[in-house]
């Protein structure tokens, strides 16, 4: 096996099993008596988990304060955030949730102790100034089974409109120090978001595996990440009760978040950035409705230009493992992964883009913001047609 060059970038300290969030007080407990707990509207305050929390910190002498985060996190929250709470001494951010309230938590994380604005450093807006920290200590507990923030260097933050935009605030420095997944915090995850996070969780692993930049360390780690999620992912959908379909969604979603840490993603994150930044639809519900549609354009557009590329192999061993048919050929197997792939999107009710007011007419807004980082590590560059494509077939 020829082993390629690969970097591995920073990872926080990952405790993984049933049951962790327990040790959770204890680990706050180690960077101060000062917590801010950051999560979702509502959800974990109504759930059994929050009470064991705050009654664990406040047995460990740590004291709290509570910021809930309705909705995705945009650059005005976060300044305003770190604006109120940089006089209150904070020791440590927990981030509760998922990939918003984990992205928002890393932000204010990474901006309590400088005390400036975001916006100078979000890429592609603004001055990027290169940020220098130091973070407050960051403890990642994701709640849901999709992005894998809690893996991540970036907090993506959103402003949504016609002048609207997605954006990374992205550097090592802002990577937990802890992660905690616990597998039976997605027991109180509705179907609906266990689809859509699952679908992103699903297609950042393949995105990773095809990705212009993948390594054998990430390939094997998104391989198992997809094996995981073809096991797990409809078993959850359709009982939020089954443990094992929890942890194997939990350990999906992870990996999905240290994979494209390291080698980045494709086509459907490019296209998925101006959507939710211009229409109101969910980041996991743009990625699982795109990603078969975008599989097949990549495949497509491989075999038109670079038949004897290597990544069409790897689309090939991709439909093998999901369809679990080991033999078929390489034409088989790529049929294969886009028939599963839009039958999961059938099976999960993932809705058309058109159900966001998404229509013809915008296409050509849409494809001429899609080409940020995501984009950039896609396996093939495609062209505005073969983007728009894409985009037509999912309205």
């Amino acid at each position: 096996m020829y082993i390629s060059d690969f970097s591995l970038s920073r990872l926080p300290r990952i405790e993984f099993g049933p049951g962790v969030l327990g040790r959770l007080p204890t680990i706050a407990r180690i960077y101060g008596t000062r917590a801010l707990l950051v999560t979702g509207a509502s959800s974990l305050r109504n759930s059994p988990f929050w009470t064991p929390v705050t009654d664990g910190l406040k047995a460990q002498g740590v004291s709290w304060l509570h910021l809930a985060i309705p909705g995705e996190p945009s650059p005005q929250m976060v300044d305003e955030a770190v604006r109120a709470l940089r006089p209150e001494s904070i020791d440590v951010v927990i981030g509760f949730g998922g990939g918003s309230a984990l992205d928002a938590a890393k932000a204010i994380a990474g901006l309590l102790k400088p005390g400036n604005s975001v916006m100078d450093h979000l890429e592609g807006v603004g001055p990027e100034l290169a940020y220098v920290g130091p973070a407050t200590p960051f403890i990642a507990v994701p709640t849901t089974a999709g992005t894998g923030s809690e893996a991540t260097k970036n907090a993506v933050l959103s402003v949504q409109g016609s002048d609207g935009f997605k954006k990374s605030f992205r550097d090592e420095k802002l990577v937990a120090e802890v992660a905690l997944v616990d597998p039976d915090l997605l027991a109180t995850c509705p179907a609906s978001v266990i689809a859509a996070n699952g679908m992103d969780a699903f297609t950042q692993l393949l995105e990773s595996y095809v990705s212009c930049r993948a390594a054998p360390l990430t390939d094997s780690l998104a391989w198992g990440g997809m094996k995981a999620a073809r096991d797990g992912l409809l078993a959850l959908y359709a009982d939020a009760g089954d443990a094992a379909a929890r942890n194997r969604m939990a350990y999906a979603a992870l990996v999905s978040g240290i994979t494209l840490a390291q080698v980045g993603l494709g086509s459907v994150h490019g296209l998925a950035a101006p959507l939710g930044a211009f229409f109101p639809i969910p980041h996991g519900v743009a990625c699982g409705t795109l990603v078969a549609q975008a599989t097949r354009a990549n495949i497509e557009a491989l075999q038109a230009r670079e038949a004897n590329h290597p990544v069409l192999e790897k689309y090939a061993q991709a439909g093998r493992l999901l369809s679990k048919q080991g033999q078929l050929n390489q034409t088989a197997s790529h049929a294969a992964l886009i028939d599963t792939l839009d039958a999961w999107t059938r099976e999960l009710q993932l809705p058309p883009l058109a159900q966001y007011g998404v229509t013809h007419a915008d296409i050509p807004r849409i494809v001429a913001n899609s080409r940020g980082s995501s984009m950039k590590t896609n396996p093939i560059a495609l062209t505005d047609a073969e983007i728009a494509g894409i985009l037509a077939a999912r309205i």
